[in-house]
C-alpha cells in the first residue's frame, strides 16, 4: 500500500474519531477519491478493527473517541486564537468570570495575561498555567477530581467551590453543540458540570470552533438556557449555524484574519 492510500485511510480514522460518524458522500468529497475507492478503505480498515461499518459509512470502534486536550491545542489553531481575542475583548475591568477547560478557553486565558483588575475562577489547567505570571489577575482555581484527558476538574468538590461564587460571564468549552441538544460532552459529569457553571453566571459565551457544530460524537448533554452567545469561527457555512439563529441564539463569527 502506498504512502497516498495511508495517508487517507489515516485521516478517515481520525475523522470518524473526532466526528463519530463518516458516510462515504463526504469521505469522497472531503479526500478526493471515488466513493469505490473509500469503500475499499473502509473494508481495509473493518477487517483491522480500526472502524466499524454503518449504513452507507463508518464509525470509530471506540465507545467515546474523546480528544486529549494536548491533541485539541494544535487543531485550528488561528480560529481558537480569534476567538480568544473576541472573547477578551468582551470583558470588563473589576469584573468576575469563569473559565471552562479546554483549548479554545485556554487561548483566551493567554489573552488575558496582561489584564487588570479582574477575577478569573477556572476549572481548566492549562489556564492556570496561563495565568501564573499574571500579576494583575486574581485567580482561583475550582479544584476537584482531575479528568487527565481534558485537564479540567469536575466532581462535587468542584461543584462545591462553584456554589460560593457568581460571575458575571462564563465562557465554555464544548466537544460539539447543536442547537436542539445543546452541549454534548464525553460524561455526564462534564455536562452536570457546565450547566451548573451556566447557572452562576450572568452573560453565557460557548467558544467553538467551526468543525463541531452540529455533531453528535457522545450520548451526554448538557442543556442551554433561554439566553446564550455561541463564538465561532469564519469556517462555519450558513446551514451549521442556521438552526442556532432560528432559535434565536446570538451568534458571532469571528473572522481569523481581522482578529488574534
Amino acid at each position: 500500500m502506498g504512502r497516498a492510500a495511508q495517508a487517507r485511510r489515516d485521516e478517515i480514522v481520525r475523522l470518524a474519531t473526532t466526528t463519530g460518524l463518516a458516510s462515504v458522500e463526504e469521505l469522497s468529497s472531503q479526500l478526493g477519491v471515488t466513493a469505490s475507492t473509500i469503500r475499499r478503505d473502509l473494508a481495509h480498515l473493518k477487517a483491522a478493527g480500526l472502524l466499524a461499518r454503518t449504513y452507507g459509512g463508518a464509525m470509530a470502534v471506540v465507545t467515546h473517541p474523546e480528544a486529549s486536550l494536548r491533541q485539541r491545542i494544535g487543531e485550528a489553531f488561528e480560529a481558537k486564537r480569534a476567538i480568544a481575542a473576541w472573547a477578551a475583548a468582551q470583558i470588563r475591568p473589576g469584573e468576575t468570570i469563569l473559565l471552562d477547560s479546554g483549548s479554545t478557553t485556554g487561548a483566551l486565558a493567554h489573552e488575558l495575561r496582561h489584564a487588570a483588575d479582574l477575577t478569573v475562577a477556572t476549572t481548566g489547567v492549562n489556564a492556570l498555567q496561563e495565568l501564573v505570571g499574571a500579576t494583575g489577575v486574581h485567580v482561583e482555581c475550582l479544584g476537584g477530581t482531575l479528568r487527565h484527558v481534558s485537564q479540567g476538574f469536575v466532581g462535587p468538590l468542584a461543584e462545591a467551590a462553584l456554589s460560593r461564587m457568581t460571575f458575571d460571564r462564563v465562557f465554555l468549552g464544548a466537544d460539539s453543540v447543536t442547537a436542539e441538544d445543546g452541549i454534548c460532552e464525553a460524561s455526564l459529569q462534564q455536562t452536570r458540570f457546565k450547566e451548573l457553571m451556566m447557572q452562576r453566571s450572568r452573560h453565557i459565551y460557548l467558544l467553538v470552533h467551526a468543525a463541531k457544530l452540529g455533531r453528535r460524537p457522545f450520548h451526554a448533554w448538557a442543556r442551554m438556557p433561554d439566553t446564550w452567545t455561541l463564538v465561532t469561527d469564519a469556517s462555519a457555512t450558513p446551514e451549521s449555524l442556521k438552526p442556532f439563529m432560528a432559535k434565536g441564539v446570538e451568534t458571532v463569527v469571528v473572522d481569523p484574519r481581522t482578529h488574534g
